[in-house]
């Protein structure tokens, strides 16, 4: 990576809504042990005065007054492509924070590519991710710099927990499903209506998904041991004791995408792996067909997605709003990731058919989309930063679990707030 600049990390997008909370989060880790006064750092974006505001309350907020004067601002647009490539010079690595990722992310991947400078965003588009997989990957590598996509909670908490579950058991893990629950306070709990926007335009936009995905010509991971089996778009889960739907997220695409770099590039045994969010009870699972259903109509019209798109709170249910979640929202929720994986507890076993080794594991963090994703985007930056050794020998387009799986990133989440453990059946 890139030494010698005025700054090793730069957020790009500082100003926006999840950019602010990805400040105060570098603000926070930089006064910590391992990187106390010696990260230098600074926010970029459009507006000189809301870069500014940003970081005065990250200051304000963590007590920090130095902050006002110690962090660099650096103007720039992503409609500006000298301005990108100027702030790429000047940064190690860049944290992207401009969304939606499938309209404003490849100008700032291209940028950062060309002037040899690493990138982490927070992408949950899989035609985004995999688009610059197809379209960046030589070019990263060529440069030796890092672009690594979804490290925020989509999709950290899915790869590593995966990979951390691989890793506690004894024997060889062969399928995983997991299982995410979110919960919240007395005040509910809603997301910005930018993750709005990217799901209607992905669900929109899928034929070009299938096309990136057949450029890229990755031959289907082989199955070891018992193959497993997909459950239904909804379903009673007796593990958990509730109804459940497939994550429609970023999850399965990012985890399949690690699971093949561990098998052709480490001939590691690759792994299985399902999504599943819970949903609760039988009301709940009613109004949630209701409004999927009338999401899946509305989406594959233009007239349907410009309703969409301008009454989030209506047609979500109140879960997306244009202000996002309060601070008191955020507080009080949290979100579960509970993990059931099988394996074979030696070579010898796999002949047998039937997996002999079970394990449970989970990852527990605080409110997702604007606690946990900066917490996972910064200590991304961290391990980028100081686990050189143990990350991949040459440059590329990785997802976490590819860039990160011998680092000491399940280490520093963990000293976070991100908890990853193994548990029982009965705690489950």
């Amino acid at each position: 990576m890139a030494t010698g600049r005025p700054f090793e990390v730069v957020v790009f997008g500082a100003s926006g809504f999840t950019g602010q909370y990805v400040v105060q989060e570098v603000a926070r880790v930089a006064g910590e042990d391992e990187l106390r006064g010696s990260l230098r750092w600074a926010v970029a974006g459009r507006n000189r005065e809301k870069l500014q505001a940003a970081v005065d309350k990250a200051a304000e907020k963590l007590g920090k007054k130095e902050l006002k004067s110690d962090v660099g601002i650096i103007l720039c647009d992503v409609s500006d492509p000298s301005s990108l490539a100027n702030m790429a010079k000047q940064a190690a690595i860049v944290l992207n924070c401009v969304g939606p990722y499938r309209f404003f992310g490849e100008p700032v991947v291209k940028a950062c590519v060309e002037n040899g400078t690493s990138c982490i965003d927070i992408s949950g588009e899989p035609q985004f991710l995999e688009g610059m997989y197809l379209n960046y990957n030589d070019k990263a590598a060529e440069k030796g710099v890092y672009i690594i996509g979804s490290c925020g909670f989509d999709s950290i908490p899915a790869d590593m927990g995966v990979l951390y579950t691989r890793n506690s058991l004894k024997g060889t893990l062969t399928a995983v499903e997991s299982f995410l629950t979110v919960k919240s306070g007395p005040q509910g709990s809603c997301i910005h209506d930018g993750t709005w926007k990217s799901a209607i335009h992905g669900f929109a936009d899928q034929g070009s998904l299938k096309k990136i995905r057949r450029q890229i010509g990755h031959k289907p991971l082989p199955v070891t041991g018992r193959k497993l089996k997909r459950r239904g778009a909804l379903f009673y889960s007796n593990e958990l004791k509730q109804y459940s739907i497939p994550f429609m997220g970023s999850d399965v695409s990012v985890v399949k995408r690690t699971q093949h770099y561990l098998h052709t590039d480490l001939k590691e045994t690759p792994v299985q792996y399902a999504a599943y969010a819970t949903v609760g009870g039988l009301g709940t699972v009613i109004k949630l067909m209701f409004a999927g259903l009338l999401f899946l109509m509305l989406v594959k019209f233009n007239f349907g997605r410009k309703l969409l798109l301008k009454y989030p709170e209506f047609f979500s249910g109140g879960h997306f709003t244009k202000e996002g979640p309060t601070e008191k929202q955020m507080e009080e929720s949290s979100f579960e990731m509970t993990f059931f994986g099988e394996g074979y507890r030696t070579q010898e076993d796999l002949q047998l058919g039937k997996p002999n080794v079970k394990i449970c594991t989970q990852v527990k963090g605080p409110e997702a989309g604007y606690i946990a994703t900066p917490i996972a985007m910064v200590q991304a930056a961290v391990a980028l930063l100081k686990d050189k050794s143990s990350l991949p020998k040459k440059g590329g387009v990785y997802s976490p679990g590819a860039a990160f799986s011998n680092t000491k990133l399940i280490d520093r989440l963990k000293q976070h707030g991100i908890e990853f453990s193994v548990i029982s059946q009965p705690e489950v």
